[in-house]
Parts: C-alpha cells; sequence; structure tokens
C-alpha cells in the first residue's frame, strides 16, 4: 500500500474539486495496476508535486532504478510525454514508457537531492538553465501541441476587463503596457518547442549529464517566452537585467522580441491573478518595470 502524501490530497482538492478527489482516492490502485503492469517495484518514499505523485521505482527484469508519474490529465501537461520523446534524454528526463489512458509516465530516475537550487551563485545556475533551453529549444514543435499565438490571442481578448478590475493606475498602466508588448508579436509567435516552466527546481542532477529538465508544460512557440522563469525565481532586482541579458545572449534571440514575450508572462500571470481575485505580486510588476525601462547593457 502506498501513503498518499497530505499536501498532494490538499493541493488536488482545492485546483481540482471532485475530480481531484477522486484522482486521489483512486492513486493506490493505480499506482499498483502500473507496479505490476511494468514489472516494477518500490524503491523509496513518494515524492509530489503540486499535482503529481512520482514514486521511486526498479525494473524488476534489468534493476534499472526509475521513477513512476501519476498525474491528472490536463492541458498544461497534455503534451509532455511527446515533449519528452522528441528531446529523447537530450536536456531533459528521458521518457520510458507511457500510458496514454491514464497518463501514466515511467521515467529515468534523476537525483532529486540536487536540484539546480542547490547552486549558491544564482548567475551559474541561471547559464544552465539558458544552455538547457538552447538545447531544448531547437527544434519545432510536434503536431498538436498547444500554440503560443493562441496564448496569446486569449490574453489580449482578455486583457480589457481585467485592466478595468486594477485599482491602482500605475499597476493599470504596466500591465497594459506588457499587452501592448504583446500585441507587438502575436502576429509571429513561432514554432520552437517550449519547456514554459524552466526554473531551478525543475532542473535536476543526473549520472549522465551535469543537469537535466523535467516536467514540461510544452508549447509551440517563441523561445523568448521561456526566460520568465528563470527571472522571477530566486528573484533578486539587481539581476533582472543581467540575467535577461545572459540569456538572450546563450539563446541568440532578439532582444526587443525576447522583451516583449517576456513581458507577455507578466501579462499571463497578471491575468490569472486578477481573475482570482489575487493581488499581483510586487516582484513581477518590478522584473516588468525594469524591462521596460531604457537602458545601457548590464556588466
Amino acid at each position: 500500500m502506498i501513503d498518499i502524501p497530505e499536501e498532494l490530497a490538499a493541493t488536488q482538492e482545492l485546483y481540482n474539486g471532485d475530480r481531484g478527489r477522486e484522482f486521489i482516492a483512486g492513486l493506490p490502485a493505480l499506482v499498483e495496476d502500473f507496479l505490476e503492469r511494468w514489472q516494477l517495484g518500490p524503491d523509496g518514499s513518494p515524492m509530489h508535486g503540486v499535482t503529481a505523485l512520482v514514486l521511486p521505482v526498479v525494473r524488476v527484469d534489468t534493476g534499472t532504478p526509475a521513477v513512476l508519474k501519476l498525474q491528472l490529465l490536463d492541458e498544461e501537461s497534455a503534451g509532455e510525454p511527446v515533449a519528452l520523446r522528441q528531446w529523447d534524454g537530450d536536456g531533459a528526463v528521458r521518457l520510458l514508457d507511457h500510458d496514454p489512458v491514464t497518463h501514466t509516465m515511467l521515467l529515468e530516475r534523476l537525483d532529486s537531492t540536487r536540484m539546480l537550487s542547490t547552486l549558491p551563485g544564482t548567475r551559474d545556475a541561471v547559464l544552465v538553465i539558458a544552455g538547457l533551453l538552447a538545447r531544448l529549444t531547437a527544434g519545432p514543435a510536434p503536431a498538436g501541441t498547444r500554440r503560443l499565438g493562441d496564448i496569446a490571442r486569449t490574453m489580449l481578448d482578455r486583457t480589457p476587463e481585467a485592466l478595468r478590475r486594477i485599482p491602482d493606475p500605475q499597476t493599470r498602466r504596466t500591465v497594459a503596457d506588457c499587452a501592448a508588448a504583446v500585441r507587438e508579436v502575436a502576429g509571429e509567435p513561432g514554432d520552437r518547442l517550449l519547456h514554459w516552466d524552466l526554473h531551478d527546481e525543475n532542473v535536476l542532477a543526473s549520472e549522465r549529464a551535469p543537469w537535466l529538465a523535467i516536467d514540461p508544460k510544452p508549447l509551440a512557440g517563441d523561445p523568448g517566452f521561456e526566460l520568465w522563469p528563470a527571472l522571477a525565481n530566486r528573484y533578486d532586482a539587481d539581476e533582472v537585467l543581467w540575467r535577461f541579458d545572459a540569456m538572450t545572449d546563450v539563446l541568440g534571440l532578439d532582444r526587443a522580441r525576447a522583451r516583449a514575450w517576456t513581458l507577455g508572462r507578466l501579462l499571463q500571470n497578471a491575468l490569472w491573478d486578477i481573475e482570482d481575485g489575487r493581488p499581483l505580486e510586487p516582484r513581477h510588476l518590478d522584473i516588468a518595470h525594469r524591462l521596460r525601462t531604457p537602458r545601457s547593457r548590464q556588466p
């Protein structure tokens, strides 16, 4: 019998209601099913994120360590196995098996005790992320991947109502400027395969490579839309512009377009916050302010 973490049960109920509770109730049987189906043996305590249960296992026939990942299928995670297959271990965790009915995946096991966040220097971590992104975004997204162009149009359609709900004039102006920046580039949204959520807790150490990405939420679009997590995670106001310049250098991006798509991530977050009745995060607004302000290149 597998113990389901209480925190995972709580987040599933919070975000998915009855569907989340049903998923949690069915997890023990689902785990047992895949342990038998794929001939796996439990090999450690369950881990979890916000939405997924991750169980360390070994393949009984070969003794190979792996992890079993079980999660509810949603719009963001639907393309995960397709993206992992395309990357085939180049910069990302390798997919070993996948069940399309339950969305259960068998993944190679990385070192969960060594996230990129364990690096003491944030600049080193940002350069690791930039290097991974350069590899992950090198090819076009597979057919059927969610498209940044569709997301951008939907955001712009939702913006007028969101602006009416922002009481502070300066914040309202910042969000409006972000929408204007997105409007300038929305006609050319790009076609690269994007990870979308590559921050330093989604990068783990590995025996076969120093660092590998996990937990993609794939999109087809412009790599400039990838920079936001590394700007906002382990936030440091004085480092925002250095990080932006370093990543655009490594990825070879046009800075004006990358700036516009990065402001698009602030717009995306702002719309979610406003529609859920939450205040906008000051650090997010500060990142947008720093990117919008004319400047010289950072040392």
